[in-house]
């Protein structure tokens, strides 16, 4: 059985490990920067020599400024000289942020989540416009992000089969440095920790507005939404 303790932990450890592992992703890529150096510095330097078609209408559609835009892309294209990143892009920076796992399954998942077109490519718009909701998106923004990566199919419903998915690819990508220490049956029961937290009518399944009311209940998952709030 769980404890108290760890059965709060279990509740969060998605909302936490996608908020941390997606920034991670984007620290890589060059969009922003998680050491002590501060954005200004960066956009103090010279503006970019090319940029995305419509940076006018990615400020209007985003929490950014076009001058933090001008610097995002500069990071972008540096790392990524072609504009866009593929889905093996992702699983190779995983690899490397988690060494003692296996990341190739959450890779997967998340690139899911991040090319909106479903065409086999993340561009930099894409990038920036989940940036801008996991960074200085409202509450409902980011949880409806999350819901997002969690409802693989798309069909509007997390159902037990795909949050066991997500979990076990959660479990695998963490390896050892699981916490709590991994039993055979770990994720199926953080799977029924889940559902018996947000499947409010019991009906096997949760909904997008069921996901909301749930975390917004949860203190633990309001805080980790705003870890990163001040990164830019």
């Amino acid at each position: 059985m769980w404890t108290k303790g760890e059965s709060e932990g279990l509740e969060t450890l998605g909302i936490v490990v996608v908020v941390c592992s997606s920034l991670k992703l984007l620290h890589y890529l060059g969009l922003i920067d998680l050491s002590d150096d501060k954005i200004e510095d960066e956009l103090e330097m010279t503006t970019v020599c090319h940029r995305p078609e419509g940076l006018e209408q990615l400020e209007a559609q985003t929490n950014f400024t076009k001058r933090e835009l001008q610097v995002l892309y500069r990071g972008f294209k540096n790392e990524c000289p072609s504009g866009v990143v593929n889905e093996e892009t992702f699983k190779h920076i995983y690899a490397q942020f988690f060494p003692h796992g296996d990341a190739s399954m959450y890779a997967h998942y998340l690139f899911n989540a991040f090319d909106t077109a479903q065409n086999g490519s993340v561009k930099f718009e894409d990038f920036v416009m989940a940036l801008s909701i996991l960074l200085r998106g409202t509450v409902h923004e980011k949880l409806r992000w999350t819901f997002n990566l969690y409802d693989i199919n798309k069909d509007g419903y997390i159902n037990k089969e795909e949050m066991m998915d997500i979990v076990k690819a959660i479990y695998d990508m963490m390896g050892k440095y699981t916490y709590p220490v991994l039993k055979e049956d770990a994720p199926r029961q953080h799977v029924e920790v889940f559902f018996q937290k947000m499947d409010k009518n019991k009906d096997g399944v949760v909904t997008l507005d069921e996901f909301i009311e749930s975390c917004q209940e949860d203190d633990n998952i309001m805080r980790s939404l705003q870890l990163f709030e001040n990164v830019m």
